[in-house]
């Protein structure tokens, strides 16, 4: 049985419509079609078991073990990145700061930052 099959058919048992699982998920009309896809990607199997639970791996057709309890970046850097700044309120706000100026304000303290740090490690080229 194919992760499309699965949700499908678990669909069918809990009496859920699959149009009313794809239209409440934000998936295009059709998406779950047997005949488009096989098995479902892992964010969009996530999604669909936290709407009406199942087994992961069938849903994605892997062996691994895959739970809802896998961390949120799949990325080891961004993760790193992410944690730094929930961590360092003054990085949270630097970049709070960030996502409210203008692309140009940004880019002139982006590089004010560089010419600083570059001053800083004597590298002032």
């Amino acid at each position: 049985m194919t992760g499309v099959e699965y949700v499908r058919d678990l669909c069918r048992k809990k009496g859920i419509a699959i149009s009313k699982l794809e239209k409440d998920l934000g998936f295009s009309n059709g998406y779950l079609n047997p005949k488009k896809m096989d098995n479902i990607p892992y964010d969009r199997a996530l999604l669909i078991y936290k709407y009406i639970g199942g087994d992961l791996n069938t849903m994605t057709g892997t062996d691994t073990i895959i739970s809802d309890e896998m961390p949120y970046y799949l990325n080891d850097e961004t993760r790193e990145i992410a944690q730094e700044i929930f961590d360092n309120p003054d990085l949270k706000s630097l970049f709070d700061m960030s996502r409210k100026m203008s692309p140009e304000r940004l880019k002139a303290h982006i590089e004010f930052m560089k010419n600083l740090q570059n001053t800083e490690s004597g590298s002032d080229t």
